[in-house]
């Protein structure tokens, strides 16, 4: 049984515009139209889309925050909008732009409030804090107040309070907003094992595409309220007509290569690049580009997924 499941779903928005010095008119606007998907227990699913697409109306539908305008949504078997409070005990909800901590008291303390509010049994609770101390390098910062956290810190701090009790399905908006190199590395190293030994389901939502790459095998790609895509990363590549590129070093600088499949479009010096779609093998192209031409050395690169979203958003391949 899916532990999302979203059917048909429509969240409409009344808003006021001025139409006149004195008068103000109400005009509905659509945010979620028509949306429907399901997730299955332990998955980690890509949520993606362009600013105003719906991901955050959607987050708040998920969770019981704002209710449905029509359709039917259910999360772990509950309704969130009549259900909220027992549903709040069964997920975990991370904002990268705002926190779940309190912002005055240590770390330690608003890990203690959290286990009082979700009832924790005082042995996993010691059990999870120590696990999450470790994998995510909080020792240092239990005694420090929240508000001298630096974002990195914060981010991970959240992370830990909303896997305390064990949720089955975690919420991420922007996990890794505004953090180093290293921390998004060590942050998405703990978000993969998390997932894996805990089969906590996780939808993620992310403008860092290579969160997408490294965490997810599924992403859904909204877009003006609606769901465009739903699929791997390399399906998602294919549709777009994405293509690899075999880039090829020869012994020294000759004409262009030609190969039935590919093509070339770019050549310096004894270096030259070919492309070919997504979806093919680039098994064929190497054999015949061996059979014909001496190679001193090759290389494949794969699509840039960010490409591929970025001609989805501009309205250029609509799914």
């Amino acid at each position: 049984m899916p532990v999302i499941s979203v059917d048909g779903v429509r969240r409409d928005f009344t808003i006021r515009v001025k139409a006149g010095r004195w008068r103000r008119t109400r005009r509905v606007v659509t945010a979620v139209s028509d949306l429907s998907f399901s997730v299955e227990p332990g998955e980690m699913v890509g949520y993606i889309g362009p600013n105003g697409a719906g991901k955050s109306t959607t987050i708040k539908m998920l969770t019981g925050i704002l209710v449905p305008s029509a359709g039917r949504l259910e999360v772990a078997g509950l309704d969130p909008s009549r259900q909220r409070s027992e549903l709040a005990r069964r997920i975990g909800v991370v904002f990268g732009q705002r926190t779940t901590l309190w912002w005055d008291l240590p770390l330690r303390d608003s890990f203690e409030l959290l286990q009082r509010i979700y009832r924790i049994p005082a042995e996993r609770y010691r059990r999870n804090l120590a696990t999450f101390v470790d994998l995510l390098a909080l020792g240092p910062l239990l005694d420090s107040p929240v508000r001298q956290l630096s974002l990195g810190q914060r981010m991970r701090g959240d992370i830990a309070a909303a896997l305390l009790h064990d949720p089955e399905v975690v919420y991420l908006d922007e996990p890794t907003i505004g953090l180093d190199v290293v921390s998004k590395s060590q942050l998405r190293d703990f978000l993969r094992e998390t997932n894996a030994e805990r089969a906590v389901t996780v939808l993620l939502t992310t403008h860092d595409l290579v969160d997408i790459e490294r965490l997810c095998t599924r992403v859904m790609v909204i877009d003006r309220g609606s769901l465009v895509f739903d699929g791997g990363l390399d399906s998602l590549s294919g549709l777009a007509g994405a293509r690899r590129t075999l880039v090829v070093d020869l012994p020294d600088a000759a004409a262009p290569i030609e190969l039935a499949g590919a093509d070339t479009v770019k050549v310096v010096g004894p270096r030259q690049w070919l492309t070919f779609p997504a979806e093919a093998s680039a098994a064929p192209l190497i054999a015949e580009l061996s059979a014909r031409h001496r190679v001193a050395d090759l290389s494949i690169l794969e699509p840039n997924i960010e490409d591929v979203i970025t001609r989805i958003y501009s309205g250029r391949l609509r799914p």
